[in-house]
């Protein structure tokens, strides 16, 4: 039987985790090489350590109501889109309500994690530790690792001839990145077009010479406002859009997604993506299409070679006196404490039974937390992946037979190992991984039922954002202001532009409740088929 289960990484995986243990009467240990919680949330200016931070000017891409832990709402008065510092001081608040903290071990690295020699009956491992040069062996019944993808920068310089060889200016990966202030004047070129590399394009063209961006990709480029002013995620992630995208064919769910963003502007005119295209990726920002217009940034296509002071791209064209290349190719995931059994079948996370458990073990006592990549807030997966773990090891929620689970795994288990770029397209749904994950833990919402039973809260659970709160209203670990939740989230997400109120302005709630009134019809119906046939998952298909 699990008790003592030792949780590797105090971020915000890490966090929920010790937390999800405590829930289920677990006695947790967490194991955090740096001296404070938050992960890569928890900026420094330093890049000595080479622990991974986020840069100094980010804003999270997914609004505070679709991001927040399933009990435990932003402050009200947060924005809506958070710098890192709000984050952390989130983290900070989180920590301490739930009195996580005297849980943690800080500045101690998990050196080891081996099989115990009767792990085939008691799942049990032992972890080697190191702190102030102090080593420790433990033997936990458990293991929740919980230091997430952002691990190793990815730095591909062998697809770049000539960039060591050759190239005499610097080029540096986007992990080094901080500020502005080493690029005053100079000639750049961003190598991605991922999120990172279009926020740092956008902040470089400001005091940069010029920015050129180069991708070899199809990017969508989406705002994080959407047409009404609210979250774009708010108004977009819901089940009833999730169930459209799967009612209609593929193919018209793409055309219209192309459509929606090439009504902000023509995408192809811009060399950013074409229609016809059925590999793409979507990137969030809102100043990318006005630097490319006013020329303060230049896209390009992938470089083909570099000379001393220029890059040739593929299509012929050359760029000359380059000062700085900086390498947005994203990160490489590794596990280098776990034994070499467990971590050499570990390609990406189609490799473990969803997206969680390394399915060849004969005891499920090591989870792999926040391995995902989301649509929406990996921090909402990762706190559900945690609820669903703590409860088989509680022995409340079971798993298959490791046969089963390697069987569905190798479905689905890539032939190659992918880079970070190409990982990019492997995004699953929202609400489809979470909805999974809930499933197993017993805690997926009834939208039938709440229908029948609660129909203004049914309809503001079909319609309306699908926001973490929805998984607190059932089950274990279910929460009494989780309904409240649901129901407030519209004017939480207006609270903090509350700071200029005009006169004769008046709430639009009550089209909201006459429209949700006249669509009970349809989402009773809709919800009675989405129960009628569960394997549909209302998973996009992109």
């Amino acid at each position: 039987m699990v008790r003592r289960v030792a949780v590797i990484g105090a971020g915000a995986g890490g966090l929920a985790s010790v937390k999800c243990c405590l829930d289920e009467g677990l006695e947790p240990t967490c194991f955090e090489s740096s001296e404070d919680i938050g992960g890569v949330w928890r900026y420094t200016d330093s890049t000595d350590s080479r622990r991974i931070t986020v840069y100094r000017s980010v804003i999270t891409n997914t609004s505070k109501e679709m991001s927040c832990f399933s009990d435990f709402p932003f402050p009200e008065d947060f924005p809506n889109y958070l710098p890192h510092s709000l984050v952390l001081e989130y983290l900070r608040m989180y920590a301490q309500h739930f009195d996580l903290l005297r849980h943690i071990r800080f500045q101690t690295t998990v050196l080891s994690v081996r099989k115990c020699p009767d792990f085939s009956t008691s799942g049990r491992w032992e972890v080697v530790t190191e702190s102030h040069g102090v080593r420790e062996s433990h033997v936990f019944d458990a293991v929740m690792v919980c230091t997430g993808h952002y691990q190793e920068p990815y730095l591909p310089l062998a697809s770049f001839p000539g960039i060591e060889s050759r190239f005499k200016g610097h080029y540096l990966h986007s992990w080094e990145y901080r500020d502005v202030q080493a690029f005053q004047g100079k000639r750049v070129l961003v190598l991605g077009i991922g999120n990172t590399g279009g926020d740092l394009s956008v902040e470089l063209s400001r005091v940069a010479a010029k920015v050129f961006l180069s991708t070899r990709s199809h990017t969508w480029v989406a705002s994080r406002v959407s047409d009404q002013g609210f979250p774009v995620d708010m108004v977009s992630t819901t089940r009833f859009n999730s169930l459209l995208d799967w009612l209609l064919p593929s193919a018209l769910t793409r055309r219209i997604k192309f459509r929606k963003f090439n009504s902000w502007f023509n995408h192809t005119n811009y060399g950013l993506a074409s229609s016809k295209s059925s590999k793409f990726k979507i990137i969030i920002n809102e100043e990318l299409p006005f630097c490319l217009l006013s020329g303060a940034v230049v896209l390009k296509p992938n470089v083909k070679e570099f000379t001393e002071s220029s890059a040739v791209f593929e299509d012929g064209t050359t760029e000359g006196n380059i000062d700085v290349v900086l390498f947005a190719t994203g990160y490489n995931f590794s596990f280098p404490f776990l034994e070499e059994s467990v971590r050499g079948s570990i390609h990406d996370n189609r490799s473990l039974y969803n997206c969680i458990f390394p399915p060849q073990l004969e005891q499920p006592t090591l989870a792999i937390i926040g391995l995902i990549q989301l649509t929406g807030s990996i921090m909402v997966g990762s706190e559900m992946q945690a609820r669903w773990v703590t409860g088989v090891f509680a022995g409340w929620n079971k798993l298959p037979p490791p046969s089963r689970m390697m069987a569905e795994v190798l479905k689905r288990k890539p032939a190659v190992k992918r880079n970070p770029s190409e990982r990019e397209n492997l995004k699953m749904s929202f609400i489809s991984y979470v909805d999974k994950i809930a499933a197993c833990a017993g805690v997926k919402p009834s939208v039938l039922r709440l229908l029948l039973t609660d129909p203004k809260l049914g309809l503001a659970i079909f319609f309306g954002p699908c926001s973490p709160y929805q998984y607190r209203l059932q089950g274990r670990g279910s929460w009494s202001g989780a309904r409240a939740a649901i129901l407030t989230q519209w004017q939480r997400s207006l609270r903090p532009l509350r700071t200029r109120v005009l006169r004769g302005s008046s709430s639009s709630s009550w089209r909201w409740s006459w429209m949700c009134l006249l669509a009970l019809p349809a989402a009773l119906t809709a919800a009675w088929l989405c129960s009628k046939y569960p394997q549909a998952g209302w998973s996009p298909r992109l």
